[in-house]
C-alpha cells in the first residue's frame, strides 16, 4: 500500500534562480541520490523522514489536489508558472502512483491556465504528447549530469537508465513539446572523467540547458583547479548552445569571473522560465 503523508499547503514561491512557484508533492524519493542529495539531508535535518531509507520510500501528499482548489485562485495572479519539483522527483522511476499524482496536478494547473516546467531522472509518459488534456505550454526537462552508467549506479542508484531518460524526453520534443535539460550538479573529474561536450551532444535537440556546479559534496573542493574546471565547462556550455541556438543558463556560483552576470541566459519566447 502506498504511503501518504497530509500537507497544510503546496504551492510556494521559489527562490531558485529559475523558477516562479514550486510544487512537492511527494515526501522522499526512490531514486536514492548520493551526491548527497540536498533534499534528503533538509528532511533529515527537520525530522521530515528518518534516514536514508526512509527517504528511499515515497509517501504521497493525500490531499494534494484538495490543496490546489483552494491555492489556485489565491496564488493565480501571481504565478507565472509552477515548477515540478525541488524536493522529489514528479516522475519518480517504477512508482506509478507518483506519475498518477503528478499527472492529476499537471491538469489541474493546465486546466487553470497555469504553465507548468517538470523535471525528472525518470520515464516521461507517452500521454504528455499523445493526449490534448495536458497543454502544449508546458515544458519538460530532464537531469543528465553524466553519460556513464558506473557514475549513474554509484551516484543515482535508482534512477532511470540514461538511455530511456533521454529517450522520453526526445519523443516529447518530437511531438513538438518544449524541453530543457539540467546539467546539474555536474560532477568534477575526481568523480568521473567525462567530457562535457559529447553530454551537450546528447542534449543537442532540446531547447534550454541549464548548467551549475556539484555542491555538497567534499570531494569537489578537493579537486585542484575546481574554480577553472567550472569556468571552463561553462564556456563549452554556452559556445555549445550558441552555435546550435538553444537557450543556455548558468547557475549562479559557477562561475569566476563576472560575478553580477554569473547566470547567463538568452531570452527565448518559448520558454514559460524567466530569463535573467
Amino acid at each position: 500500500m502506498t504511503k501518504t503523508v497530509k500537507k497544510k499547503s503546496l504551492l510556494y514561491r521559489s527562490k531558485v534562480e529559475y523558477a516562479n512557484f514550486c510544487i512537492n508533492h511527494v515526501l522522499g524519493c526512490a531514486h536514492g541520490c548520493r551526491y548527497p542529495c540536498y533534499a534528503m539531508l533538509m528532511a533529515k535535518r527537520f525530522g521530515r523522514i528518518k534516514d536514508y531509507n526512509d527517504w528511499l520510500e515515497p509517501k504521497l501528499v493525500s490531499n494534494a489536489i484538495e490543496i490546489l482548489d483552494q491555492e489556485i485562485p489565491k496564488y493565480r495572479n501571481q504565478i507565472d508558472f509552477v515548477h515540478l519539483c525541488f524536493t522529489t522527483d514528479p516522475f519518480m522511476y517504477c512508482h506509478p502512483e507518483v506519475e498518477d499524482l503528478t499527472l492529476r496536478i499537471i491538469k489541474k494547473l493546465n486546466d487553470n491556465a497555469i504553465k507548468t516546467t517538470v523535471l525528472t531522472k525518470g520515464i516521461y509518459p507517452k500521454v504528455l504528447a499523445e493526449t490534448k488534456e495536458y497543454g502544449n505550454q508546458n515544458t519538460y526537462g530532464i537531469t543528465l549530469v553524466s553519460l556513464s552508467e558506473d557514475f549513474k549506479q554509484r551516484f543515482e542508484c535508482f534512477s532511470a537508465p540514461l538511455k530511456e531518460r533521454i529517450a522520453s524526453l526526445k519523443y516529447l520534443h518530437d511531438a513538438g513539446l518544449k524541453t530543457w535539460a539540467s546539467i546539474e550538479p555536474y560532477p568534477p573529474p575526481n568523480l568521473v572523467k567525462q567530457d562535457v561536450s559529447e553530454i551537450l551532444d546528447a542534449l543537442s535537440f532540446v531547447d534550454r540547458i541549464i548548467f551549475g556546479k556539484m555542491n555538497y559534496n567534499f570531494k569537489v573542493n578537493s579537486f585542484a583547479g575546481i574554480a577553472n574546471f567550472y569556468e571552463d565547462c561553462a564556456n563549452t556550455v554556452i559556445d555549445f548552445c550558441r552555435k546550435k541556438k538553444i537557450e543556455p543558463h548558468i547557475k549562479k556560483g559557477t562561475r569566476i569571473e563576472n560575478k553580477t552576470t554569473n547566470n547567463v541566459s538568452t531570452p527565448d519566447s518559448r520558454f514559460p522560465l524567466p530569463s535573467y
